[in-house]
């Protein structure tokens, strides 16, 4: 009987330490939890416009989620040295690398009113840009150049103000950004173009019906 007790008690304490860390975590949240559970980190984020597509921007150091819970979209996982250098094998495995990456909430969106909604879940500074895709390009696949950055040309939108709209300095760790734009039926590439991220992996493809 005094064991059944025990474990009752023992029971209840875990679901109360539970509910606790629930509501810990849900008040210590700042902007509108989305619909996949993905909270912005973000403050004063407005009600934005349109479909809203999540953006996680990631680098090992910080939470790098790796295809977590509900986080739905193919982008690229490389390691990359220093300079922003393609590395693989052991010299890949005796350097101090990072693995970066970009995940969207959903790999497709219906045309009209977009609005993204980035969070830098990293250490390091990221930015989030959208390119469209011809029908003979490949997401990951663009040229970088020697500054290690892509041609930016034909670019839809960015978002890489520090809990702000639109461009800016890019988006420090913890923080995010947000940005809308009309999208056509298509597809269309999203991608981080700060030097050496796009090479590093961070890139996603979005479709638009």
């Amino acid at each position: 009987m005094r064991r059944k007790i025990i474990m009752a008690t023992a029971i209840v304490s875990g679901v109360v330490a539970i509910v606790g860390l629930t509501g810990l975590s849900v008040s210590a949240m700042t902007g509108s939890p989305t619909s996949n559970g993905f909270a912005s980190v973000a403050t004063n984020v407005p009600a934005l416009p349109g479909t809203v597509v999540n953006v996680a921007l990631m680098n090992m150091g910080g939470q790098m989620m790796n295809g977590g819970q509900n986080m739905m979209s193919g982008g690229g996982n490389r390691m990359m040295d220093g300079t922003g250098g393609m590395m693989s094998g052991r010299s890949a495995g005796r350097s101090s690398s990072a693995i970066m990456g970009l995940m969207l909430d959903r790999t497709s969106v219906v045309h009209g009113t977009v609005s993204f909604l980035a969070v830098n879940r990293g250490s390091i500074s990221h930015e989030l840009l959208v390119l469209p895709l011809s029908d003979s390009q490949t997401v990951g696949a663009r040229a970088v150049g020697s500054d290690g950055k892509v041609d930016e040309s034909g670019s839809l939108g960015e978002a890489s103000t520090t809990n702000g709209q639109g461009a800016g300095e890019g988006i420090t760790p913890g923080a995010g950004s947000w940005v809308t734009m009309d999208l056509a039926p298509g597809r269309y590439e999203v991608l981080c173009n700060l030097p050496g991220h796009y090479f590093a992996g961070m890139y996603s493809e979005l479709r638009v019906s």
